[in-house]
């Protein structure tokens, strides 16, 4: 499955796993957005951290969607950029799942 699909044709299951890792406001970021994804290609997710995400809910969201999706995920929160133009950005990229 190319990533650029993946989230479409399970929408609800990445919401609901989502939800069940204390994330919200899910959007797809980097080349899948930008239509520069290949063949190996990963699946960048912006997500918002509710009140007690750990960074092992992150990781725990981040291998759950991996084994469903069926291609490498990686999760990143809208906190974690080193630079604010780089945060500015990807926001400004970001579309919902």
């Amino acid at each position: 499955m190319r990533p650029s699909t993946a989230p479409e044709l399970k929408r609800q299951a990445v919401r609901e796993a989502a939800s069940r890792f204390l994330t919200g406001n899910l959007r797809v970021v980097g080349s899948v957005v930008l239509g520069a994804e290949r063949d190996g290609s990963d699946l960048d997710l912006l997500v918002n951290g509710l009140a007690g995400t750990t960074f092992f809910d992150l990781g725990g969201l981040q291998v759950e969607l991996e084994e469903l999706l069926g291609v490498p995920v990686y999760v990143l929160t809208a906190g974690g950029f080193a630079a604010e133009s780089a945060q500015v950005r990807v926001l400004g990229e970001a579309c919902p799942v």
